[in-house]
């Protein structure tokens, strides 16, 4: 009987890492495909889409032209799609070795959805589409050849976008100069360092950004920049534009139609897009020619994915710069604690810009202590701005200037409660409160989405007199427009105050409308969560006040005073933007806690004070970056299921820990349930492994991890159940 010669190919499904599939199957095709080839196969009764993997040099062997029966052949080629690059497969493959996934499942989920729902002729049509519309040649393969590098050019004093119509570019600061010339001397480097740029809010980082992305783009490469959220997208993505209006620029971000993310993703892969502006998911975002990768707010948790593979994109930046050998720029006002001692050790080179661009004043930070303020009647509730910070509020608004209220939670209360028997509004499915929502009347879970309208009585004992208990940015809203009732704009009507939450935010374009009107001064005082306190330059507000920020203060999370004072000198950037008006700006906080060490720092807008402090502290307890950690993390319909499952995990782990396993010092502490314990029926727990070297702890996690299916079948009821690589909430 003859035999058809095949070839066989390691092929990269979505399978789970639980599913105890290897991480690459094996496939017979009847042509030689290179590695990063999108194709469907068969998997069990289905057809899914997969690439073709690259393998060990053994298995390269194997691909040569021979027998090979009993191999399921590939379905079909997607050919209208060049191949992936090598880099970008060696990109996946580490996201998926470091944080314990199989590398089909991230290679897969880090596509655009519409490109995996595709065949060859569907993604043909699509192409024709895009590059007929585009303009640009349809010829994608011979497109998406990296164009050879060329030598950097000596650096010229305005250097100006390749367009007839460049915009005037500002002038430079003295910092952002020496930042600069640094950048240049990185573009000729084989290997150039990782950079973490340390610049006050206002000191120019974004010119810096552009100006670094004009470099690469004249070494005709492509630039990559980074933003932790979406609302920051369409105004950095406007600055760009503006400053490179004969360039194609893209974005990519959960924000997009399936379609838009397509045409966005096929644009940068093939090579036609110059830059690429967009959300953690654009980290893996396929770019031939890549030069440059920008991490803006690099210390924003936002940058790690919570779901699935819980890649930190600021990390795998910082992996994927080193792996293409281009520079990676890290900027914040307040860096990430890991970061900045990676700077202090010398891992990363330090960039400092301490000055406002045009001089201008950082806000002076005014500390009200509330023991000190008038107290309510018993009964009734306390007024959300103490006499001082009214009194400031007013003179802003006569001198026609804006001021920001930031609370860092939204809805009307936190919860709703009985005057009679006690009754408050909790969650029947989760260990939380459900949050009053007085605009449409509603109880609604912030973490299961279940939602209730407001009853008209105690559910309880029937009493009608049912108030809402502590405040969130609606009832702010409210209760600052009512204090300030009555007062006039100089330019005459009513004072207008506005609230930007993810409430208000929902319906597409309410967000660019809501700060379009901020920008303009139709708004005299805004009122938001954190989503307003980040990136965005409101040349009117003079005044920032942070209402409620000590529930943050003490906690259990060892990373809590790093996030708020991250967000408490964010918040204050958002004052004196203009140089003009910089020296009459103000900070001002409430707080129970004057003299905690924290608003110390934060008056003299000392970052390097708090951080070498929390450092210390860190050192002195062995906690990141001093040590490495991991969680697991399950949940089960009864806690005692989900506790046996991580004890009889831990028991595993310790018998695995071998003498030499042993240098490394693996610490697992006890199953304890998470800060809310139960959602959406389940209850959740977790245990923390700690260790005080990385490779000790991904040799146990390596070998550990493949055992845990197995695990799961012996503990029935158990939902589901994940490891979480360098977590950020504990």
């Amino acid at each position: 009987m003859s035999t058809e010669l095949i070839r066989r190919h390691q092929v990269a499904v979505d399978t789970p890492q639980h599913a105890g599939l290897a991480s690459a199957l094996d496939y017979a095709c009847g042509q030689s495909l290179p590695p990063g080839t999108l194709v469907r196969v068969p998997l069990g009764r289905r057809e899914v889409p997969g690439l073709v993997w690259p393998g060990s040099p053994q298995d390269e062997t194997e691909t040569e032209a021979r027998p090979l029966a009993g191999l399921k052949p590939i379905a079909e080629v997607l050919q209208a799609l060049p191949p992936l690059p090598r880099l970008w497969c060696d990109l996946v493959d580490f996201t998926a070795r470091y944080y314990q996934r199989a590398v089909g499942e991230v290679a897969l989920s880090v596509l655009p959805p519409e490109l995996r729902k595709l065949d060859n002729a569907g993604l043909a049509k699509r192409m024709r589409l895009l590059a007929k519309r585009s303009g640009w040649p349809e010829a994608a393969s011979e497109a998406a050849l990296p164009k050879p590098p060329r030598k950097p050019k000596a650096p010229e004093a305005e250097p100006v976008a390749s367009s007839p119509t460049a915009p005037t570019l500002p002038t430079l600061q003295a910092e952002q100069q020496q930042v600069l010339a640094v950048l240049t001397e990185a573009f000729a480097q084989t290997q150039p360092p990782c950079h973490l740029l340390h610049g006050v809010t206002g000191s120019g980082k974004t010119e810096v950004y552009l100006r670094a992305a004009q470099q690469a783009l004249d070494l005709g490469r492509q630039a990559l920049v980074l933003v932790p959220e979406i609302n920051l997208t369409p105004q950095l993505e406007a600055r760009f534009a503006e400053r490179f209006p004969g360039r194609r620029l893209v974005s990519l971000h959960s924000g997009l139609t399936p379609a838009q993310r397509l045409a966005n993703w096929l644009t940068a892969h093939l090579g036609h897009a110059d830059l690429v502006l967009g959300t953690r998911l654009a980290v893996f975002c396929p770019m031939p020619r890549l030069g440059l990768i920008v991490v803006d707010e690099e210390h924003d948790p936002s940058y790690k994915q919570q779901d699935g593979a819980r890649y930190s994109a600021r990390d795998l930046a910082v992996y994927r710069g080193w792996l293409e050998k281009v520079p990676v720029v890290l900027g914040s006002a307040t860096p990430s604690l890991e970061s900045w001692q990676h700077a202090q050790t010398g891992r990363y080179k330090l960039l400092t810009m301490a000055q406002r661009v045009g001089q201008g004043e950082l806000p002076k930070v005014r500390i009200v202590d509330m023991n000190l303020q008038p107290q309510p009647a018993p009964g009734q509730p306390a007024a959300p701005l103490s006499e001082p910070l009214l009194a400031a509020v007013r003179a802003r608004l006569e001198r026609g200037e804006q001021s920001l209220l930031f609370l860092n939670r939204r809805g009307f209360a936190p919860v709703l409660s009985c005057t009679a028997c006690g009754w408050k509004s909790g969650c029947p499915h989760c260990s939380a409160w459900r949050v009053f929502h007085k605009l449409d009347r509603t109880l609604r879970c912030h973490h299961c989405s279940f939602t209730e309208r407001v009853p008209k009585a105690c559910p309880d004992c029937g009493n009608l007199d049912i108030q809402p208990v502590g405040r969130g940015t609606e009832r702010l809203e409210e209760q600052v427009a009512e204090l300030l009732q009555g007062l006039e704009r100089p330019g005459g009507g009513p004072v207008r105050v506005a609230r930007i939450d993810a409430d208000t935010t929902r319906l597409k374009g309410a967000l660019e409308q809501q700060l379009a009107a901020v920008h303009d001064g139709s708004v005299d005082v805004l009122i938001g969560t954190q989503m307003v306190t980040k990136g965005h330059d409101f040349r009117r507000v003079t005044l920032v006040a942070a209402v409620n920020p000590d529930s943050a203060l003490f906690t259990a999370d060892f990373r809590a005073p790093e996030r708020l004072f991250a967000t408490l000198m964010q918040a204050a950037g958002r004052a004196g933007r203009d140089a003009a008006a910089a020296a009459g700006s103000e900070m001002w906080i409430q707080t129970w806690s004057p003299t905690h060490p924290l608003f110390a720092a934060l008056r003299q807008h000392d970052f390097a004070r708090f951080a070498a402090s929390q450092l210390q502290e860190r050192e002195m307890a062995t906690l990141p970056p001093f040590s490495h950690l991991a969680l697991l993390r399950c949940e089960a319909r009864e806690a005692e299921v989900a506790e046996a499952f991580l004890r009889q995990a831990r028991h595993m782990a310790q018998a695995m820990l071998t003498q030499e396993s042993a240098q490394h010092a693996v610490t697992f502490y006890a199953p304890v349930p998470p800060h809310v314990a139960k959602v959406a029926g389940l209850e959740r727990r977790q245990m923390l492994i700690e260790a005080s070297t990385r490779p000790g702890l991904q040799r146990l996690l390596s070998e550990w991890m493949p055992q845990l299916p197995a695990l799961r079948s012996q503990h029935k009821g158990l939902a589901r159940w994940a490891i979480d690589v360098d977590p950020l909430v504990i």
